[in-house]
Parts: C-alpha cells; sequence; structure tokens
C-alpha cells in the first residue's frame, strides 16, 4: 500500500472515532417543565345540611267502607210485594216509601176489627146501665145481692172486651201501617233483596242502606304504631286513580285481630261519596301527628346508585378548585324539595349541590358562588 492510501485510511478513521465521541458527550437543550393543573370535571355549586321541621307522619293501608248500614226488613208475614219503589244507588229520605205490599186482607182484618170493637162498646153500654140500676135498687130488696153483684162484673167484663177489641183494631192498624216499608233514615240504597210478587215471610230483608251516605277508611295498623295514634289526629286518605280526602280519626278498635295482630282504626271521610269514592275501595293513607327538627339536604344534591343514596362531599379547597368523595346517606322524611338525612352527614359538610350524577369519587371541580 502506498503512503498516500494509508494516509487517507488513518484520515477517515479519525474523523470516524471523533463523530462518535461527540455524540456520546452531546447533551440536549433543557425542555421546560409543564406547571399546568388537571382539568376540573364540572363546575359546581355548593351546599350545607340544614335543620328544617319535618312532618311526622305514619302510613297505613285499609278499606273504605259504610259507616254504618241500615237493614230494612218485612214488617208483615204471608203478604205479596204489590210495589218496588227503589233501586239499588238510589238516594232516598227518611220516611221515604220503598215498597209497597197488597194490604187486601189486612183490611178485611181491620174491618172485622172496627165491626167487634163497635159490638163490644154496645155491650158495655147496655152493662154500664144494667150496672148503674143495680146501684141504684142495691140494698132495697127489688133485686137479690146475686145479681147486683152480677150486673157489676158484667159491665167490667164488657169495659174488658171493648179494650180487647181496641187491641186488635190497634194490631190491624199496624200491620196496615206495615204493608207500605219505608226507609229509616236517609242515605243511599247499596243492596235490594226485593222482588215484585214476591211473597215474604216476616223479618225477611228487602233493602240494606247506607246511612246518611256516610263512608270511612278503616285502616289496619300495627301494635308499635297504634301505640303513636290517638283520637282527631288528621288523616290524608288516597285511593288510586282519586283526589285526596282528608279526614280524622273517629275510633280505635278496643282490641287486635288474633290472627294478624293488627288493630282497625276508623277515620271519618266528609264528602267521600261525592268524590266517587265506593265501599270496598281499597286506599293508603297518612297519619299527620305534627312535626319535628331533622337534618335536611335539597334534594337535586341526591343521586341513587345501586340502590343506595349517595351524594359528593367537597375536601380542602385550593383556589375555586376542590376535590369530591362520594358520600352514601341514609335518607328519611320528605317535605317541598327538602329531604330528611338520617346518617352520612353533619352540618358543617360542604355538598355538591346539582349534577352530582356526572361526577365520579375524586374527581376535581370547580367551586362558583352561588
Amino acid at each position: 500500500m502506498t503512503k498516500t492510501k494509508l494516509g487517507f485510511v488513518i484520515v477517515i478513521l479519525g474523523l470516524i472515532i471523533g463523530s462518535v465521541t461527540a455524540i456520546k458527550h452531546f447533551k440536549p437543550p433543557d425542555q421546560p417543565k409543564t406547571t399546568e393543573e388537571p382539568t376540573p370535571s364540572l363546575s359546581v355549586k355548593v351546599i350545607t345540611p340544614a335543620l328544617r321541621e319535618f312532618p311526622l307522619s305514619l302510613s297505613a293501608y285499609g278499606s273504605v267502607a259504610a259507616w254504618q248500614e241500615a237493614i230494612i226488613g218485612a214488617e208483615v208475614n204471608g203478604l205479596r210485594l204489590a210495589d218496588v219503589r227503589a233501586q239499588v244507588g238510589e238516594t232516598v229520605r227518611k220516611g221515604q216509601v220503598l215498597a209497597v205490599f197488597d194490604d187486601k186482607t189486612v183490611l178485611a182484618s181491620v174491618a172485622q176489627s172496627r165491626a167487634a170493637m163497635a159490638e163490644a162498646e154496645a155491650n158495655l153500654a147496655e152493662a154500664r146501665l144494667k150496672s148503674e140500676h143495680a146501684h141504684q135498687v142495691a140494698g132495697t130488696g127489688a133485686m137479690s145481692e146475686m145479681q147486683v153483684v152480677q150486673y157489676l162484673t158484667g159491665e167490667k167484663t164488657a169495659q174488658a172486651r171493648l179494650q180487647s177489641a181496641k187491641a186488635q183494631l190497634d194490631t190491624q192498624l199496624l200491620q196496615q201501617n206495615n204493608t207500605r216499608v219505608s226507609a229509616s233514615d236517609d242515605g243511599v240504597v247499596s243492596s235490594r233483596t226485593a222482588t215484585l210478587g214476591a211473597v215474604v215471610n216476616s223479618g225477611q230483608e228487602l233493602f240494606r242502606l247506607i246511612r246518611q251516605n256516610r263512608l270511612e277508611w278503616r285502616a289496619e295498623v300495627t301494635t308499635d304504631e297504634l301505640a303513636r295514634l290517638k283520637l282527631g289526629i288528621s288523616v290524608t286518605v288516597t285511593p288510586p286513580g282519586f283526589t285526596d280526602i282528608t279526614g280524622k280519626i273517629r275510633a280505635i278498635a278496643p282490641t287486635m285481630d288474633a290472627q294478624n295482630r293488627k288493630a282497625l282504626v276508623y277515620v271519618d271521610l266528609p264528602g267521600a261519596a261525592s268524590h266517587g269514592l265506593r265501599p270496598g275501595m281499597f286506599a293508603q293513607g297518612e297519619f299527620h301527628r305534627g312535626v319535628s327538627t331533622g337534618l335536611g339536604l335539597a334534594h337535586d344534591a341526591i343521586f341513587s346508585r345501586d340502590g343506595f343514596s349517595y351524594v359528593f362531599r367537597l375536601g380542602r379547597q385550593t383556589g375555586d378548585l376542590a376535590q369530591v368523595t362520594q358520600v352514601k346517606v341514609q335518607t328519611g322524611r320528605h317535605i317541598d324539595d327538602w329531604v330528611e338525612i338520617l346518617s352520612g352527614l353533619n352540618q358543617q359538610d360542604r355538598i355538591v349541590a346539582s349534577g352530582a350524577a356526572f361526577l365520579s369519587d375524586g374527581d376535581r371541580v370547580k367551586v362558583v358562588q352561588p
């Protein structure tokens, strides 16, 4: 190899070694450090729990029933119904005629009794004349003592027979009056078994009447619930599909049912029939027992997940940024837009006011002034 070529190779190798060394010692320029904070998930307003008055109520279920039912039956025996004037659902007044029996046989008995009474009156008049005559001649010897006694006794017998005839006539007149069946009170006919042309027996039911068209709600309550109720408490009854009706406790059953261990509470429902309620309807009711103070929170601050209630509580705030923590709470009573918080929070906690459903545990939020 010539000296010229050898020198060229040495130069090339030197360049390569210098390049490698330069690369090893090369330091890139420093990059500027990032100082940006994470972007907040949501801008929120903050509220705190507050003491509020919540209603003391007790829920129960029961049925609507007639306050009282009047049974109207036949008071005559063996007579045929000649006219039926009342139908189920009809409103009737006290004394209104509901049905009429055929009274031909009763009228005949009345006429016979009148004749018997007239005969008894005539016999009594004759007996009185004889008795007066016996009094006048008594002791004169014109009439024996036995005859005097007989005439005096005859007057008393005739008088007793007249009283018997009067009683018999009164009985027949009462039978005649009973051929017209009348309503015993104002109300609504809830049942009718009277059939035109039927021959009925005395005491057989013909009509059933809801007295004064007055309804009540009969709630079933447990022993524990019963201890918290008393007469006069206001009650709101809500039958499905109907407007609320307000009533008051009229009576509380003195005994518990041996089967279900519940007691009946009777609640008057004024005007219930005019609202369309009917006996036999099932309804829910709320007994209003006053108010008590509890810790409350706006409804919008509470959200549900997996069947439980939660809120987001703010931690320490830096500037207008804060981190939120998901907190499980137990809720109670409701009034307007407020919910009672039974556990999980205190009055000093700062809570996300709304939009909590869009947050997750540990998110950072921006706090805005209300």
